[in-house]
């Protein structure tokens, strides 16, 4: 479990400061997107004609919450970045 999760489930009331949304909605959020995952493997899975056995390979390194926790925190505009990243942020938009 990532640090930023262990921190969200200690203080929920944080959630709206820290991700936008509130902690309902977060947890509304990781059961669809984790359902959806489940039924696209399953789908995935049905189609494939097998050589190796199911379960072979790598497991992933962060869940499905993990992952939306990362993805839904990077920055999408120049108000979210930092004054440091702005410089950056401006020199890229004007290339």
């Amino acid at each position: 479990m990532s640090q930023l999760r262990e921190y969200i489930e200690k203080h929920p009331s944080e959630t709206q400061r820290v991700l936008g949304i509130d902690y309902d909605q977060l947890m509304e959020l990781i059961i669809n997107a984790e359902n959806l995952y489940d039924r696209q493997k399953q789908h995935q899975e049905s189609q494939k004609t097998r050589i190796i056995k199911p379960g072979s390979g790598r497991p992933p390194k962060l869940t499905i919450a993990d992952q939306i926790l990362l993805t839904h925190r990077i920055p999408t505009s120049p108000t979210h970045l930092s004054n440091s990243w702005s410089p950056i942020w401006n020199w890229r938009i004007n290339r």
